[in-house]
């Protein structure tokens, strides 16, 4: 069976599942939509989630962006007009404002009288800084699910090398091997385990690097590059940049 990854990548970019929403293979591009909407679903929610502080809200602003990317309302958008990131973050945007403004309506018109404040909503000026993390947590999360994937596949314990060193940052390199040792249920040297995760944070690096191309239309070195530093996501993938370069 295909994974969502084989899907993604007979895409040529994201832009090409916005701009071909009403044409071409209705299956194909249904299918891409979907996985699409999995894959950064997420963080349109979290988004909508801390710039609204309300459940409820946040799931109607979902929704609609949702409802709104498979009907195909996005199909005219223009992908020079910068990255797929800056579309949805705007777009997200414009449905949380409207979400405000139809609860400050509702308010004055007496429908929704509580004795209980809600918290406030988060300004303007945070709400760019909370999508950028909602989003850089989603690549994050997809690249330890490439490097899981890849151990299964491979058999090399690259997830458990570079999982066992986030758990246990402050272990020497004895005491890591000592640990590796007991989870792999094999001898390992300090030199081993050494070498183990600097291939672990090299193909965890080459993952982000692919999630985070994917999102690009310019994924020239100079475009992503700038898109990893405004995202904070560069130091991950420095070392491999710097071999690539």
């Amino acid at each position: 069976m295909a994974s969502p990854d084989d899907h993604l990548s007979q895409i040529d970019t994201l832009w090409s599942v916005v701009q071909q929403a009403h044409g071409g293979d209705r299956d194909r591009i249904e299918s891409a939509q979907k996985l699409l909407l999995d894959r950064y679903g997420g963080a349109v929610h979290r988004y909508a989630l801390a710039a609204l502080r309300n459940e409820e809200q946040a799931d109607e602003v979902f929704q609609e962006f949702a409802l709104r990317f498979v009907r195909g309302d996005f199909g005219r958008a223009d992908p020079a007009r910068g990255r797929f990131r800056s579309f949805v973050k705007t777009t997200v945007f414009h449905l949380i404002i409207d979400q405000q403004r139809r609860k400050q309506r509702d308010k004055r018109q007496g429908q929704f009288l509580t004795a209980t404040p809600e918290p406030a909503a988060a300004t303007e000026e945070d709400r760019d800084a909370l999508f950028d993390q909602s989003w850089r947590d989603d690549l994050l999360a997809r690249a330890w699910q490439k490097l899981e994937a890849l151990e299964e596949q491979s058999g090399k314990p690259y997830h458990t090398a570079l999982r066992t060193r986030v758990e246990y940052p402050d272990l020497r390199s004895p005491e890591l091997a000592e640990r590796l040792a007991e989870t792999l249920g094999k001898p390992m040297t300090s030199g081993a385990a050494r070498v183990l995760l600097h291939r672990a944070r090299e193909a965890f690096a080459e993952g982000l690097l692919t999630e985070v191309r994917d999102t690009l239309r310019d994924d020239s070195p100079e475009g992503l590059e700038d898109e990893l530093i405004a995202l904070g996501l560069y130091e991950y993938c420095r070392p491999i940049l710097e071999k690539q370069g």
